[in-house]
């Protein structure tokens, strides 16, 4: 095996792509895209976002203490590639999107309708990094579209479509390999079936 060393970066992909809102009252919604979002606690339920300073949700999001984390699928790519180089500054991003602003239960931010998974937040404090800062915000609530449930209640991920992000390319999220801790699961004899109890 042969192995290249290159220098520091940002090498940990494949990760989430997803479309941020964010709104100041009085003013128009907005939405940023972003690929450095990711899980940070689950008691209390937090996550995080990365922004840089530059972008203009950035200030909305800092004074508002609020936003909302839409999980977006294969009909969603390209409104989400979209939203990722222009500027809200610039364009109602809603509404060059065709994108519906879906009221929040517990944030001022809207969510976005046309999302899977819509997720609320409320931001707990800001680390400034460098290029970006990060948002470190509480999960208040979130919002699942009915048509993306099973029938035993869960989240059907495959069904979703839901979208990553690597190296400047979106790919879809398919083929399911195991579920969390199958590789320690005891299993029968070949041949032979477990006895029912």
């Amino acid at each position: 095996m042969s192995k290249e060393v290159w220098r520091p970066g940002n090498m940990l992909y494949p990760i989430p792509a997803v479309m941020v809102s964010c709104q100041r009252e009085g003013e128009k919604p907005n939405i940023i895209t972003v690929a450095w979002a990711g899980n940070i606690c689950s008691s209390p339920a937090m996550l995080s976002i990365s922004v840089r300073k530059e972008r203009y949700s950035y200030d909305i999001i800092k004074e508002t203490g609020e936003f909302v984390v839409n999980l977006t699928n294969k009909k969603l790519t390209r409104a989400t590639d979209w939203c990722g180089v222009r500027s809200g500054k610039d364009y109602d991003k809603f509404k060059e999107m065709k994108l519906t602003p879906q009221k929040s239960v517990n944030v001022a931010a809207p969510g976005i309708e046309e999302s899977p998974v819509n997720i609320e937040c409320k931001v707990k404090s800001v680390v400034e990094l460098g290029s970006h800062d990060l948002f470190i915000a509480e999960v208040v609530c979130v919002t699942v579209d009915d048509k993306y449930i099973d029938e035993r209640g869960r989240f059907d991920m495959k069904k979703a479509g839901l979208v990553a992000y690597s190296h400047g390319e979106y790919f879809s999220l398919g083929e399911k390999l195991g579920k969390f801790g199958y590789s320690v699961v005891k299993k029968s004899p070949k041949g032979k079936k477990k006895k029912k109890k």
